[in-house]
């Protein structure tokens, strides 16, 4: 009898080898605001299938003719159901409403949570901890049928949006649970010049990359920049 111990052991997965995304239709809920819309942009001209969400479809057909890239617009509710992968760039306050709303719609989907639930005072930007610790975790909490994943936090939506940058030179950080869905979330980033995904744990680690942002906000102010993440010897 053999032991299980001399077996030859499979060659480890290389990091890198990241699935072909260019057939998924990506959804962006909040594609009218800056992020959403910068990203919905990069991603278009990248070659992706888009599709930007709103609570008024006329306001989000509207911004995608702006965005052009053969960027479509519609309502929220079609944009889930029509999309493969849906981003939610919307704002904190309106983040457990909405996907509390589109839990049947969202079911079977990727959600990938790019939400930094922030505050702001006199002193500058500081991050908030949701009761369920993260943004991302209550997208997960709020969609059991969906697959939740957290990426696109430290972008700024001035450089995404700027058609003369023609590469943003940063990281992207990915959390989630299943390394298929982190892997897909990771391709999808690296299709855009100068981006790429890098795995950073399950969505119990999300609460530091979401908060990280007020940090962000505040480098960017005093010195007038528009910065973003590099994650080294990786």
């Amino acid at each position: 009898m053999t032991s299980t111990d001399s077996a030859p052991k499979a060659p480890a997965k290389d990091p890198w080898d990241l699935p072909d995304v260019s057939g998924l239709v990506v959804g962006v809920l909040g594609g009218t605001g800056p992020q959403g819309k910068g990203l919905a942009y990069r991603l278009a001209r990248a070659g992706q299938k888009v599709i930007i969400g709103s609570r008024a479809a006329e306001r989000a057909r509207a911004a995608a003719e702006g965005i052009g890239q053969g960027v479509e617009g519609a309502g929220n509710a079609e944009t889930a159901r029509r999309s493969d992968v849906v981003i939610v760039a919307v704002p904190w306050e309106g983040h457990g409403p909405l996907l509390q709303s589109l839990r049947e719609e969202l079911a079977g989907k990727l959600v990938v949570d790019c939400v930094n639930p922030l505050g702001f005072d006199k002193k500058g930007a500081y991050a908030i901890r949701p009761e369920e610790g993260s943004a991302a975790e209550q997208a997960a909490a709020l969609l059991p049928d969906s697959r939740v994943a957290a990426a696109f936090h430290h972008l700024s939506a001035v450089l995404l949006e700027d058609p003369e940058v023609a590469q943003i030179d940063t990281d992207v950080m990915v959390l989630g649970e299943e390394r298929a869905d982190v892997e897909i979330v990771q391709a999808l980033a690296g299709r855009i010049p100068g981006m790429r995904g890098v795995f950073a744990g399950r969505l119990r680690n999300a609460h530091q990359v979401e908060a990280l942002v007020a940090n962000l906000i505040s480098i960017n102010r005093r010195y007038k920049a528009h910065a973003g993440i590099r994650i080294t010897d990786v």
